[in-house]
């Protein structure tokens, strides 16, 4: 049995920066706060970033090997999964008996994530099946963000998110969770629009998570809420759309 530091590969101890980003979002976040939780999210898209860059060193080394692939998987496990989940349960909680149906919501989500990478390290298919996780997480990103620069917009930091934001969430955390492990949803291997909404929107968080912090303007912040939330559901609706007609036409094509 080879030694820990044998197995690892440059692309390995990216992965393993991304996790420590995570756990570091997990315990920022643990402190209850509005600023300690967005700071968590906001390090939590830092990890879309990691992770990107350790898929692209190792397909550029050749550095691909069976360690890396199940620590990629248990670092997406947590990093995308359980602390977005964790992390939108401290920032939607009510201290109301709803919260119970976020909960559950949260749950779903997280084991969603773990299904979904569970399959993936099973399968031979190229492309994928269900959204991806780092996917996933950076829709609840963009959710929580638009909340945030939301009350931003109308003049206070601390006040509570629409009353409609947390009512969704619960089925919101459910859906993508769905969405993770479900055969209906496919994305082939060289899918240009993954590529476009993870390379361009991905890095918009971190930063305007620091334009947050900066006490930005009333019509920014509610422009970048919009942006957020737009792209949110535009996505959603977008892969609905997408899966449909792909189901239709494989329909037809075997009749």
């Amino acid at each position: 049995m080879s030694s820990i530091p044998k197995l690892l590969k440059l692309k390995d101890y990216i992965t393993l920066i991304g996790t420590t980003i995570g756990l570091i979002a997990l315990i920022a976040g643990s402190l209850g706060t509005r600023g300690s939780i967005s700071f968590g999210f906001f390090l939590t898209s830092i990890c879309l970033g990691t992770d990107l860059i350790d898929g692209y060193i190792a397909r550029k080394t050749g550095t691909v090997n069976e360690m890396g692939k199940e620590l990629d998987s248990l670092s997406d496990s947590i990093t995308f999964g359980i602390v977005p989940a964790v992390l939108t349960y401290l920032a939607f909680r009510t201290g109301q008996i709803f919260d119970f149906i976020l909960i559950i919501g949260c749950i779903i989500f997280a084991l969603g994530a773990l299904l979904r990478l569970a399959r993936f390290n099973l399968s031979i298919d190229t492309g994928y099946v269900g959204v991806p996780t780092p996917l996933s997480a950076l829709l609840v990103i963009m959710y929580y963000f638009s909340n945030y620069y939301y009350v931003i917009a109308v003049g206070d930091i601390y006040a509570p998110f629409l009353d409609l934001a947390y009512y969704f969430i619960p089925f919101g955390l459910i859906l993508l969770g769905w969405m993770n492990i479900t055969t209906f949803i496919k994305f082939s291997e060289k899918s240009k629009m993954t590529y476009i909404i993870v390379i361009i929107i991905a890095p918009l968080s971190p930063i305007f998570g620091i334009i947050g912090v900066s006490n930005p303007s009333p019509i920014l912040s509610l422009i970048i809420s919009l942006f957020f939330i737009l792209t949110f559901f535009g996505f959603i609706l977008w892969t609905f759309i997408r899966s449909l007609l792909k189901y239709i036409t494989e329909k037809e094509s075997k009749n």
